[in-house]
């Protein structure tokens, strides 16, 4: 039976996972956070009122490429506007979407749409059908030492301070509480295998565990959960975290979740013990594997990374290591 999988993130994070999964399942559920305000995704999101289209953009494009090879359109929906009009920065992909955002009145509807103009069998929701804001609590920005508020992704994603923790704002209705989109509560819901992570950890990963009706799914669904965890802290974000401190950040801000598996790539982690009690706290095992692309700095191996996917399905891990539980050669047999 085809795994039905869900990996929940953004950005080159979500690439990441999405094109693992490609090469374990067809059955692909990517849920995109909605928080973006800069580059192309913030003006139009700023002139229109509309979802940020960019991360979803780019998870409907890893999609296409990973299933269809470089087609014409996938390439045309990355393409990026030159020169120095109105249109310069503006991803095509970006454009089509707010169209059919504007066209169509339904989120869901529209990237149903542009994923069929793609020839893509997975399928791209938002976490909310709403466009919502990331507020974050700073520390070392003042000399006094006091916690700052920053708000938005870009600042926070870029701060020379040391994010603490965050909260969704819905600045389309003050004071509301975050939305989830109903279809990707269902996907969580109905799903055999649920991913969060990589990606940036306070502004694609954590927001998730942060709209009521989805951290409730993450919670009750029966799916086996995987944390994947990034090759390296993200200056701004998370300087100077190790592998573990990114699990107690996530527990901090979802305490009821539980989660099966995390993956680590091996030669990031400097502590294993340490990394093994910390997600024992989520009630997971980590399986630590050579993940890292060996030829591109800070970027997963797609390859090495499904064959953990597989393992945490309870499959058999390829030879050579790669997927072995606790950095142990030759384990088999399924988490739970």
């Amino acid at each position: 039976m085809t795994p039905r999988a869900v990996a929940l993130g953004g950005g080159h994070g979500l690439q990441a996972t999405l094109t693992a999964l490609r090469r374990v399942t067809s059955d692909i559920t990517a849920v995109v956070t909605v928080a973006d305000d800069g580059g192309s995704s913030g003006r139009l999101r700023r002139e229109l009122g509309l979802l940020p289209p960019g991360d979803l953009r780019q998870a409907l494009a890893t999609l296409a490429d990973a299933e269809n090879g470089a087609s014409l359109w996938a390439e045309v929906f990355q393409h990026r506007f030159g020169g120095n009009g109105a249109l310069t920065g503006h991803a095509v992909g970006n454009l089509v979407l707010a169209g059919l955002f504007e066209v169509l009145g339904d989120p869901v509807m529209a990237l149903d749409e542009a994923r069929r103009l793609l020839g893509i069998s997975g399928r791209v929701l938002p976490m909310s059908p709403e466009p919502l804001e990331i507020e974050g609590e700073v520390t070392g920005l003042t000399d006094d030492g006091e916690p700052r508020v920053i708000r938005g992704q870009v600042a926070l994603a870029s701060t020379p301070g040391r994010v603490r923790r965050i909260e969704l704002r819905t600045p389309q209705r003050p004071g509301g509480v975050p939305v989830a989109c109903t279809e990707a509560v269902d996907a969580v819901l109905g799903a055999d295998v649920v991913f969060l992570g990589p990606g940036s950890w306070f502004t694609s990963v954590l927001p998730h565990l942060l709209v009521p009706g989805l951290h409730d799914a993450l919670v009750r669904t029966s799916a086996v959960k995987v944390v994947i965890l990034n090759l390296v802290p993200q200056p701004g974000e998370t300087a100077g975290f190790s592998p573990e401190r990114h699990l107690d950040v996530l527990f901090e801000h979802a305490p009821g979740l539980r989660v099966d598996v995390v993956i680590a790539d091996r030669a990031s982690v400097q502590a294993p013990a340490r990394l093994r009690d910390a997600a024992a706290e989520l009630g997971a095992r980590a399986l630590l594997a050579d993940v890292a692309d060996p030829n591109v700095a800070g970027l997963h191996d797609p390859d090495a990374l499904a064959a953990c996917v597989r393992e945490a399905l309870g499959r058999r891990p390829v030879e050579g290591g790669r997927g072995d539980r606790d950095g142990r050669e030759g384990r088999e047999g399924p988490w739970r």
